[in-house]
């Protein structure tokens, strides 16, 4: 099991890699976050289908923004592809994301970094930072959960190298049998992190291992060029000509709540307020994505809004209703009796009142 865990590890370790090497930063950091942008989930049961097509998802609002280098929110160097559009949704059980972004097709088999890359990251711990990705300070060998208490982000990052289009990937019963929250099929991974330098797979670290970790999340791609919607298999392989004009979809789900008890999970709860941040990589003209590859919707968090819906609302309208009807009956029934009680005491007065008269003169 240990071999099995290394050696997912050094798979994993390449994407990685690049990811760290994405934060190095050349200056001062700077951001003038957008602070009016935000994102509501509504309350949708049986509304998504996870398949990586977004017809489901037509009246359902979301967020378009443009895409900046993620170390360098400079609007001059701005994803030329095309803005990205993030929507969110939750049937009470499962909170869904879907991501939608133009650009051309470009897929390499077994290349992560000449394919597109998606990562949603949330806040856990209160003094979680969207810059640096948690912003604890301590370096590789001195993070861990005590000196980073406080600074744990969680993150979902799909590489599609290895990933079929319309296929779900993400927790599965051999990575999670693991204990740990990996994907050796598509590299839709589970990670927590307390800065770029100290990221782990769920379940790992620099303390050990712990049994318990899961891959909670599940999600699948797509891009509109593809004309065959009867399902890919591998030997389809790269699924339809480079550069093809179109746009990617990725969609996603996760428990909005988890079995985490290591605080590397973050916890939505209905009602709730949350943050995120959404992250894209893409090899612009055929290149390897590195560096300035790294786009992000805004500089800062985003709100994230779980909504409770309108259900709540009418099953409070219906209840009301209910109450008025049946204080109604009661009224009725109380007049009904006291009604009852005059009309008799009337009666027997009368009766009482009247000359008594021998049954003889009659």
């Amino acid at each position: 099991m240990l071999l099995r865990l290394l050696l997912l590890l050094s798979v994993l370790g390449s994407s990685w890699i690049g990811w760290v090497n994405s934060h190095q930063e050349s200056g001062e950091w700077s951001c003038e976050s957008d602070e009016e942008i935000r994102i509501e989930a509504e309350f949708k049961p049986g509304f998504i289908t996870l398949d990586g097509h977004a017809d489901d998802w037509k009246d359902i609002d979301g967020l378009d923004s443009s895409l900046l280098p993620a170390l360098d929110p400079d609007d001059d160097k701005k994803y030329t592809g095309g803005k990205m559009t993030v929507k969110a949704l939750h049937d009470g059980n499962d909170v869904f994301f879907l991501l939608q972004v133009d650009g051309n097709y470009a897929y390499t088999k077994g290349d992560n970094k000449k394919c597109p890359s998606v990562a949603l990251m949330f806040p856990i711990g209160d003094e979680a930072t969207y810059h640096n990705m948690g912003g604890c300070k301590e370096g590789t060998g001195t993070c861990n959960r005590k000196t980073c208490k406080g600074h744990e982000v969680d993150i979902m990052h799909f590489s599609i190298g290895n990933a079929i289009p319309g296929r779900l990937y993400g927790g599965n019963p051999l990575d999670n049998g693991e204990g740990n929250g990996g994907d050796r099929f598509g590299h839709l991974v589970d990670l927590y992190s307390w800065n770029p330098h100290c990221r782990y797979l769920d379940g790992t670290g620099p303390s050990g291992n712990d049994s318990s970790g899961q891959n909670n999340w599940k999600g699948a791609w797509w891009h509109s060029s593809f004309n065959v919607h009867s399902g890919f298999v591998e030997e389809d392989s790269p699924y339809t000509s480079d550069s093809q004009k179109g746009t990617y979809f990725f969609e996603f789900s996760r428990p909005l709540r988890t079995m985490d008890r290591l605080q590397q999970d973050a916890q939505f709860t209905i009602g709730g307020s949350s943050k995120m941040a959404v992250a894209f990589w893409y090899p612009v003209d055929g290149n390897s994505w590195h560096g300035s590859g790294h786009y992000s919707v805004n500089c800062d968090w985003i709100p994230l809004d779980i909504s409770p819906g309108s259900s709540m609302l009418k099953a409070s309208t219906t209840g009301s209703s209910g109450d008025v009807a049946s204080a109604f009956a009661l009224l009725f029934s109380v007049v009904s009796i006291c009604l009852s009680v005059f009309v008799g005491y009337r009666a027997a007065t009368r009766s009482r009142n009247e000359p008594y008269e021998a049954v003889g003169n009659l």
